[in-house]
This record gives C-alpha cells, structure tokens and sequence, in this order.
C-alpha cells in the first residue's frame, strides 16, 4: 500500500518524517526497440521478457525528528536521489509508507524550471513563483537573493550566458528563502566556488540552529559528519548500516574497503 501523508505543522509529532518499509522499482529495458512494430511484437505471448526489473530501494525504514540533521551516504547508484524524490513528492514508491509533517523544500536539482532566455530578474520571480512565493514575497527578498548569489550587476542578463555555477548560485539564493521546515538537500555544496560553498555551509547552519529539519546527501563524508547526529547509509537500494554519524560512516568505509555488503 502506498501513502504519503502529509501532516499540519502543528502537530504533536516529534517526528518530521516517517518512512516505513519504502520501495521503488524502475523497468530497465534489455534491448532498444526500433520500431512501433519492434515494440508491438515483444508484447506476444511467448516472447522473452525484454525488461529487468530494477529495485532502486527495497524496504528502507527509518524516521527523522523535528529539528534533526539526518545525513543519506552510499555509493553512487544506492538510492539515495531516488529517495530525496520520494520525500520531495517528485515519484511515488511501489511499495510502504512516507509520512511527512510541515513544509519541504528540495534542493535536489537547482535551476529546473529557469528560462534560458529570460534575465535573472526575471528568473528570480519565476523560480520563486515555483518554489511557491508570491511575487510580493519575491519583492521583499529580490535584493537578499542577488546579495547572496553575488550577481547583482548580472540581474538584467539573460540567463543563457551565465555559467553554470552563476545559474546555481542563483537557483540556490532563490529557494532559501521559501522558509521551508524541512530542508532536502542534493550534494548543493559539490557546485560552485569555495566562496559559494562557504556561504552554503554557514547558510545551512543558520537554518540549522533554526530548529529546521534537514536531509542532507553527500559524498563529502566531512562535511556529513559535521552536520548531521544520524546518518543512513544506502547499499543497492537496502539499508547498510544506520544511527550515530561516526559509527555509520566508520561502517561504510570498513564496508566499502573491502568490497563486501551487508
């Protein structure tokens, strides 16, 4: 059974986000289909079946307190971007239960929905506008944004001749300033200069001494250990290993040394 729930703030709860026994499964195709015809006779009864079926998370459990950091690690190819888009609402699990309390705001994949050839003013209404503000909201945070991002004398360009980490930068500028409770954050911190990334950090700590709830994946394992009291760690969709963030990772780098899984 699948339900994703969806809690008001003011809810006892001292969890922001439940997860039970969640799973997700993708049908990967075993060879390209040229034709509609190509397709057509695959389906006959008989033929070999021409997809794999492709487990992306197989019933992972876990539950994240109001106001924690809660850290996602594993190789690339473990789920963890799968599962950030099933918190995010983005795709819906085959399988178990999501349970999330308050406002999210993903961070996943900064930019989508900007306009190449739009300026970054006009980027900043739209990609706000997205991320759920009212152009009045917009207004009132329009010259913070370009302050962080560090792009004000860029406001009237249009975005197709910024770089890509100008076009993050902004993204990112943007989508702090929804006031989310619960914050899903996607290896932000691997784009951008040092600078930028510094600004990132000291952002995510002010949010973090906010009381917000964060969801943080990287493969910076510093910079996890930094963050976040409890990590998880993803192995080919499954749970490897999760609680405290040293003995998490401590078990992921024995884990990943020798080439074993659990």
């Amino acid at each position: 059974m699948v339900e994703t729930l969806k809690f008001p703030r003011q809810s006892p709860d001292k969890y922001a986000i439940k997860v039970d026994l969640l799973s997700k499964h993708f049908r990967i195709p075993k060879e390209r289909k040229q034709t509609t015809y190509d397709h057509l006779v695959s389906l006959l009864p008989g033929r070999e079946t021409l997809y794999d079926d492709f487990w992306a998370l197989k019933d992972v459990s876990f539950s994240v307190q109001k106001g924690e950091t809660f850290g996602v690690i594993g190789a690339n190819g473990s789920g963890k971007s799968t599962l950030l888009k099933i918190l995010a609402g983005v795709l819906y699990p085959d399988f178990g239960t999501v349970q999330v309390q308050g406002k999210i705001a993903p961070f996943l994949e900064l930019g989508v929905g900007f306009q190449p050839d739009l300026t970054a003013r006009e980027n900043i209404y739209l990609y706000g506008s997205i991320m759920g503000l009212s152009k009045k909201s917009i207004a009132v945070r329009y010259d913070e944004i370009l302050e962080f991002s560090d792009l004000k004398r860029f406001e009237h360009m249009r975005l197709k001749n910024f770089s890509s980490g100008m076009t993050v930068r902004l993204a990112f500028a943007t989508a702090i300033q929804t006031d989310p409770d619960i914050l899903l954050v996607d290896e932000v911190f691997a784009v951008g200069d040092e600078a930028f990334q510094r600004k990132c950090t000291e952002k995510i700590e002010e949010i973090k001494g906010a009381g917000k709830t964060i969801i943080y994946v990287s493969h910076a394992l510093e910079s996890v250990r930094e963050l976040c009291s409890r990590c998880l760690a993803l192995d080919h969709g499954t749970i490897q290993s999760l609680g405290e963030t040293d003995v998490v990772i401590a078990d992921y780098l024995a884990i990943s040394a020798s080439g074993s899984r659990i």
